[in-house]
């Protein structure tokens, strides 16, 4: 049997080579291949490649007969940003950087899937899923829309993601919600442009955008519980130009991420976002459009399943090493999309993952 400290050093040379190679969203095509030879040499059974243009995903059959299906899913993509580290297997790509851990994600689970290829000890069947598109690009909704877990009888998914701030060996959960709702926005101002000398003459819609981003602020400070996290940050501003200092521009564009724990909260906070944005608009006598684009749902950990886990990695690292109370992260994830869709093939009503 590969142990896991057997097959660390072969799992540091994969992470390696992935991180010197990255590539972004669905265009994975380097990284998808050299993840499917792997699968293949080890032996894994139904290797399938093509799934969302480069997702991979493999079986492994236990040898105690039936059981569950069990997927393990992992992220392959890497981000828009150059490596500075001058390590001796930084990235070979201009402007791809592994700087999220998917290279250590994709080398974890392929470990796993050499280790369980030569200990079959187990029933039912191991699915393991490699996907594109972690990074905003909606991987995991494309290829449960291509039919993955119809496809493969998927009972219930398991992934994992690294933490820098996690000592070495040691593992972090929680039940309940980890993970938060992460949901984009754009607006456009509307107003009337003039001379900045005569500013009466226009709608300003710098002087709105101004109002409107201290307003946006009070969702997290004054309308919701401060016991239940929430983040609305402005990220993007846009408006005039350097080259005509006395104009007044007739639009201005804002865009930020707003990030919530509650599934809730997530629906009042976007309601009320609305009204800030276009009560503010109409009260200096501007429109504002809001282009919203939501993004990964709120990872909620069933508590039945985050109970299994910990044990598992109790037997492994040590009870000592194993947080079962971890704190959220406001950080976002598409994990839940597959996770949920399994959790409702056997009960409709569930909502978590």
């Amino acid at each position: 049997m590969s142990t896991i400290e057997a097959v660390a050093e072969e799992a540091k040379g994969w992470r390696r080579h992935i991180h010197q190679n990255p590539e972004l969203l669905f265009d994975l095509p380097e990284t998808a291949a050299f993840v499917a030879g792997k699968l293949a040499e080890f032996g894994c059974e139904n290797v399938t490649t093509g799934l969302a243009k480069t997702g991979v995903v493999a079986v492994i059959e236990g040898t105690k007969g039936p059981g569950k299906t069990i997927a393990l899913r992992c992220d392959m993509d890497a981000l828009p940003m150059s490596e500075q580290t001058n390590l001796p297997y930084a990235s070979k790509n201009a402007n791809r950087m592994h700087a999220c851990g998917h290279d250590g994600h994709t080398a974890m689970l392929l470990a796993t899937a050499k280790c369980l290829v030569e200990n079959r000890d187990f029933s039912g069947k191991v699915v393991l899923i490699f996907q594109p598109a972690e990074e905003g690009g909606g991987g995991a909704r494309v290829m449960i829309e291509e039919g993955l877990l119809e496809s493969f009888c998927i009972d219930e998914v398991y992934g994992m993601h690294n933490e820098p701030g996690l000592e070495i060996g040691s593992f972090a959960t929680r039940a309940g919600p980890f993970m938060a709702g992460a949901d984009r926005f754009v607006i456009t101002i509307n107003g009337k442009g003039g001379h900045a000398a005569a500013p009466n003459m226009t709608r300003d819609p710098v002087l709105v955008s101004a109002h409107m981003v201290i307003a946006l602020q009070s969702i997290a400070s004054r309308f919701t519980d401060p016991f239940d996290p929430v983040v609305v940050s402005i990220t993007f501003s846009e408006a005039g130009n350097d080259k005509a200092l006395n104009v007044i521009p007739a639009t201005v564009r804002l865009g930020g991420t707003i990030r919530t724990m509650q599934v809730d909260t997530r629906k009042a906070v976007e309601q009320r976002f609305r009204d800030i944005v276009h009560g503010t608009a109409k009260l200096f006598e501007t429109e504002a459009e809001i282009d919203w684009r939501p993004g990964y749902p709120v990872t909620v950990n069933d508590a039945g399943r985050t109970s299994a886990i910990v044990a598992a990695a109790a037997k492994v690292a040590g009870e000592s090493q194993v947080d079962a109370a971890y704190e959220p992260s406001i950080g976002g994830g598409g994990f839940l999309l597959y996770a949920g869709k399994a959790a409702r093939r056997d009960d409709p009503d569930r909502q978590w993952g």
